[in-house]
């Protein structure tokens, strides 16, 4: 384990004291929010926040509490309409795409896989929520991909601009640079139609 990852570790074992004494006051499995009758407690909340933290390697303080708070709820609630539309289209991730997805994400991160299982049991957290919350991921680029990849599209000028302004990339990586901006676009607008349409209740 590395000096920074050390140091890192330090900070962070301290943050769940933030959580008892001034971040959260409420029992841990209290319902917070209904999404279409699906719920979201106090103790999905803390351990989003958490994973969040450490994730980006922030503490949690005082004064950043409310905002990653909120940031976590408006990502969990998200993920509950989203859910809903994966078991809609009835979309499954085999254990060999999410074996590559979570091989993606350490290759990206400045964790080894046994640091951050670590830092989450010191920190209270289950690796399950972060093992969901790559599946959740997978699963929504599947449908994303699934229902719009085929009207999608990259003409050559488009493709010569990247490229131009970016030499080190190939026409074909240009390519997936403007698919995946247009799929995003279909996300993010999949993603507030729903929330318009979804009933939400804060408790």
């Amino acid at each position: 384990m590395s000096k920074k990852i050390q140091i890192l570790l330090l900070v962070l074992f301290i943050s769940p004291l933030s959580f008892n004494t001034h971040a959260l006051n409420f029992s841990n499995h209290e319902i917070i929010v209904l999404v279409n009758d699906k719920i979201i407690t106090s103790y999905d909340i803390l351990q989003r926040m958490k994973m969040n933290a450490i994730l980006s390697r922030n503490d949690i303080t005082i004064e950043n509490n409310e905002q990653i708070r909120n940031l976590s709820v408006n990502e969990l609630i998200q993920e509950k309409l989203k859910n809903e539309k994966i078991s809609e289209f009835d979309v499954l991730v085999s254990n060999e795409e999410y074996l590559r997805q979570e091989n993606q994400f350490y290759k990206n991160s400045v964790y080894q896989q046994e640091d951050l299982i670590n830092i989450f049991e010191l920190n209270d957290i289950k690796y399950d929520e972060f093992k969901n919350f790559l599946i959740n991921q997978i699963s929504w680029q599947k449908l994303i991909s699934r229902m719009y990849y085929r009207m999608t599209s990259a003409s050559d000028i488009e493709i010569t601009e990247i490229v131009v302004n970016n030499p080190s990339i190939t026409e074909n990586e240009a390519r997936n640079i403007i698919i995946d901006r247009q799929l995003e676009l279909k996300s993010n607008k999949m993603i507030r139609d729903m929330l318009d349409e979804a009933t939400i209740e804060y408790k």
